[in-house]
């Protein structure tokens, strides 16, 4: 709800700042006083067209600043984009800004953040509906008719198993719609599949062969070189047989051994010393014998040796084709059998796809038909209520209906031996039709009527669909426009009716309708500097009968007493039980 506006340099507003209250919020004051401004200003906070002679004369630029309470349904839509557009201060409130200077260029903010004017709009069209001499009309937007219908109807939980089915629907359709590409590019992208298989399962490639394969070519690339240093490292190791000085490794390090023996015999505290000796030696002998079998192995042979440059050239080559490394390569021929299997069996495929298809839009067709026979139910008696709330008002012979239409089409959904256009909704276009007049035809809600006339129109159709409408503040401009007295108070009744579960603002001429206000507020023009300037002051007990007594356009003691029984006539209906 809008809990606070401050307005700056605004028309002829110098600097305002409003707060206003849950429940009815009613604005009075005289013609040219300003009341509408300040709906106007709200309705530019919300994003609507800025113009320069909005800036008040003589100012450079005008601010305008709203703080909107967030709860229930406009906390659950309004936080996320928020959170979308890193905007989120808070869960529980949100502050709108926005500023147009004299130069004509305008900026929007929120929370402190700049913003383009659609993130200001798409917030400001959750928060406010604003009716009777506005754009921001939400009732007259055809689009959002089903949505309160079906809110109304309460579909929204079969609306949401339809949508799932749809997009199940759009998930098979793009598969046929792949399957169906031009059969010379399939045979072509075939035949490529099948020579890359080819060419992979030849190869017979072993995941990580190529450093196998680059461990033995470095080894007989260098095997002259290894045989020298193994020949040299067995020598030393194991000595050789044909020379009487040559003293081995291996025989030192076991006579060390037989010492430390001895010596353990005589100072057991060696133990430790003999026990490591003996393993140096036993080392030294494996490591003799490990580096013998080696050198044994070791000989160069070209024919290997270029057979290995060979195997690597063509895994090179298949790298530089398939991926980078072995198992990528492998991997693109798995896929490769996976997409050619498809390929060569998707005229099953696609006739299997056509039976689900077939079955999926008999699903959606028999879903569809049940939702419009309970729209079609519902929408009949919301006519009826509509129609109830318009003759209270003061448009008697007013005819109201909800007009429920579908479009043939051959790939459609099936209905009985029809196909209709569908989307996740259904198969019906909704759209509000009146008749405000006798004799003239059924049109569009937003084609029929304007201003005062509008507002009740928009006055009765918030009274039905309070329930399914979660705008949480609704605001009225010059809704007593055409009507008198007596029938104020049934509008000052019915909308403050509307308080319940939302915020109402109404800018009214009628004291009638303003008994019911739970904040009462009156614009009037007050001068200084020779300046004229709009204010607001809140108006409670005496000063509130007394703006009633000038509204009833008396200046006796017998204005007055009419004023406050019309404020006690008010008090007993608010007492009453809520009106339905």
């Amino acid at each position: 709800m809008l809990e606070e506006i401050r307005i700056r340099n605004f028309a002829i507003i110098d600097n305002l700042e409003i707060t206003f209250t849950d429940g009815l919020n009613v604005i009075t004051g005289e013609t040219g006083a300003g009341k509408s401004i300040i709906i106007d200003a709200v309705e530019l906070l919300l994003g609507g067209k800025a113009d320069v002679s909005m800036v008040r004369a003589g100012a450079d630029k005008a601010v305008l600043e709203g703080v909107f309470a967030l709860r229930g349904y406009a906390q659950s839509v309004v936080v996320p984009i928020l959170r979308e557009e890193n905007l989120l201060e808070g869960d529980d409130a949100v502050t709108l800004t926005r500023e147009v200077r004299a130069n004509g260029r305008t900026s929007a903010r929120v929370n402190g953040i700049t913003v383009n004017q659609e993130v200001l709009r798409r917030i400001g069209d959750v928060l406010v509906d604003i009716h009777g001499q506005s754009e921001h009309l939400s009732l007259f937007n055809p689009p959002q008719h089903i949505d309160l219908l079906d809110r109304y109807a309460d579909l929204m939980d079969i609306r949401e198993a339809l949508r799932t089915v749809t997009n199940n629907l759009g998930h098979l359709r793009r598969e046929i719609k792949s399957l169906l590409r031009d059969e010379a590019e399939l045979q072509s992208r075939a035949e490529r599949l099948r020579a890359d298989i080819q060419e992979i399962d030849a190869a017979k490639l072993q995941p990580a062969e190529d450093e196998d394969l680059k461990a033995e070519r470095n080894r007989l690339a260098n095997s002259e070189q290894l045989a020298t240093l193994v020949t040299s490292a067995v020598l030393l190791l194991s000595g050789d047989d044909t020379a009487d000085d040559q003293q081995a490794a291996v025989d030192l390090l076991q006579r060390v051994a037989i010492i430390m023996g001895k010596l353990t015999a005589i100072d057991p505290t060696l133990e430790d010393a003999a026990q490591l000796a003996d393993s140096v030696a036993e080392q030294a002998q494996e490591l003799a014998l490990e580096i013998s079998g080696y050198g044994d192995e070791v000989e160069y042979d070209p024919v290997r040796l270029n057979e290995i440059e060979e195997r690597l050239e063509l895994i090179n080559a298949l790298k530089r084709r398939y991926g980078i490394t072995i198992e990528l390569i492998l991997e693109h021929a798995d896929k490769a059998r996976a997409e050619l299997d498809t390929l060569e069996n998707s005229e099953q495929r696609l006739a299997e796809l056509h039976e689900k298809e077939t079955e999926m839009l008999g699903q959606i067709g028999e879903m569809s038909a049940n939702i419009s026979k309970v729209r079609d139910r519902i929408g009949k008696q919301l006519s009826k209520r509509v129609e109830i709330e318009l003759k209270d008002l003061r448009m008697d012979r007013a005819r109201f209906a909800v007009e429920l239409t579908q479009t043939a089409d051959e790939s459609g959904c099936i209905v009985g031996d029809n196909r209709y256009k569908f989307d996740y909704t259904g198969i019906d276009h909704v759209e509000f039709m009146m008749s405000a007049n006798p004799g003239e035809p059924l049109r569009p809600l937003a084609k029929v009527a304007s201003g005062g006339e509008a507002a009740r129109i928009m006055l009765a159709l918030k009274r039905v669909l309070t329930q399914a409408d979660h705008t949480p503040t609704l605001i009225f401009d010059e809704v007593d426009q055409g009507i008198g007295g007596r029938i104020g108070s049934v509008v000052g009744e019915k909308l403050w009716g509307l308080t319940d579960g939302h915020q109402v603002l109404v800018v009214t001429h009628l004291p009638q309708l303003a008994g019911f206000a739970d904040r009462h507020l009156r614009v009037q023009k007050h001068i200084a500097r020779d300046r004229t300037a709009a204010q607001v002051i809140p108006l409670e007990g005496d000063s509130r009968v007394q703006e009633l007594s000038d509204m009833l356009g008396g200046t006796g003691d017998g204005s007055r007493q009419s004023a406050l029984e019309i404020l006690r006539a008010a008090a007993t209906r608010k007492a009453a039980p809520r009106p339905t």
